[in-house]
């Protein structure tokens, strides 16, 4: 009976799968801190990877989850650096993990083309980790922050099952109680595949 069970829920998840129009999407992702974020680093980062997957709703509307992760490095002078009430002399090593986590709904503004140009916005949280090293010295923190986030971009298909995609994301990561308590903010440029 437990043999027949487990068979008839692959059948149906196949059966649904097979009606349901789906799409995930694979991006190589280049960040530009803004804000706090921009003056802790002041560098773009070309250490960043997204993952989405949509279900479509209608023909224009689509509904799914997000993730990626965005690397800021900056490496600074030889100086006295000062933290809270401690100072210490040498090169400062900064690091900025961004990991945002959200639910999206992303509108087409025409249907399945060559071109589709579409517009989304995310909803969630983003994680943030900021490490600053100082020789043997390391000062770590961290915050989970509500997150907006805005994107505009265009798929290119090469056949009616892939694309390219090219887009432009805003994270607003908004003020927090935690150690981090500024908000984390930055701009991604995102180059992918969708298939």
């Amino acid at each position: 009976m437990k043999k027949y069970l487990i068979y008839s829920l692959f059948l149906l998840a196949g059966t649904i799968q097979g009606q349901v129009q789906s799409y995930t999407n694979i991006s190589y992702s280049i960040g530009f801190g803004i804000g706090d974020l921009g003056e802790y680093v002041g560098q773009p980062s070309f250490r960043g990877v997204a993952a989405e997957y949509n279900v479509m709703m209608t023909n224009n509307v689509g509904i799914g989850i997000s993730a990626g992760w965005n690397v800021f490095y900056k490496e600074e002078d030889f100086a006295t650096y000062t933290y809270e009430n401690k100072s210490i002399s040498g090169k400062q090593f900064r690091y900025s993990n961004n990991v945002p986590l959200l639910f999206k709904a992303t509108y087409f503004f025409t249907e399945k083309d060559k071109v589709q140009p579409l517009a989304s916005l995310g909803i969630g949280t983003i994680y943030t980790k900021r490490d600053t090293e100082l020789g043997l010295y390391k000062v770590t923190q961290d915050a989970w922050n509500f997150c907006l986030a805005p994107e505009i971009g265009v798929l290119y298909y090469l056949n009616p099952q892939n694309a390219f995609s090219v887009s432009i994301k805003y994270f607003n990561g908004f003020q927090s109680g935690n150690e981090l308590d500024e908000s984390q903010n930055y701009f991604s440029l995102n180059l992918g595949f969708t298939f």
